[in-house]
């Protein structure tokens, strides 16, 4: 049987909580549910383009580079950086939806997390307002749930055609 999170610590790798304010995540937090947090992530990645300038330019390197060389490794290894620097954060969001998942599925069965942390049109768009409102309120734990199931509820009433839109294009 998999583990299930609070609720508040699901909400907590997608979302960070500033001045009662919520925003969406751009680096998922594995630290609510025992992982590596996305603090650590940001500070790796501001790091390596440091470490690898130190690398290239150090006076070993450079003497054996010359400086056109050198710049040009720079250049490349940089690009290469970014790419790795993507597709790490992009690993780390795929293991939290996928760690958090059950837990989300044993509070909002009906509801797809992946519709959730999506950047696209889905019928739950709103819901990191309506999770900001909750927090405004300073809802308890039961009280969040059935604010958010009530949220739920509400934003597919709104998004009636683009919901029955997505179970038509599921039943092909």
């Amino acid at each position: 049987m998999q583990n299930i999170y609070p609720l508040q610590n699901v909400l907590d790798t997608i979302a960070k909580t500033k001045n009662k304010t919520i925003q969406k995540r751009l680096i998922f937090d594995m630290a609510p549910i025992g992982g590596f947090g996305s603090r650590s992530w940001k500070i790796l990645f501001l790091l390596l383009p440091f470490l690898l300038y130190a690398t290239i330019f150090n006076p070993w390197v450079f003497s054996k580079l010359g400086i056109a060389q050198a710049i040009i490794f720079f250049i490349v290894f940089l690009s290469v950086l970014m790419i790795t620097i993507f597709a790490l954060a992009s690993l780390n969001n795929a293991r939290v939806v996928k760690k958090i998942t059950p837990s989300w599925q044993h509070y909002f069965p009906q509801i797809d997390l992946k519709l959730i942390v999506t950047s696209s049109a889905t019928p739950y768009k709103d819901f990191f307002t309506k999770y900001g409102e909750a927090v405004k309120e300073s809802k308890n734990d039961d009280a969040l749930y059935l604010f958010l199931k009530n949220a739920f509820i509400q934003m597919q009433e709104e998004q009636k055609e683009l919901v029955e839109a997505m179970a038509k294009d599921r039943s092909k």
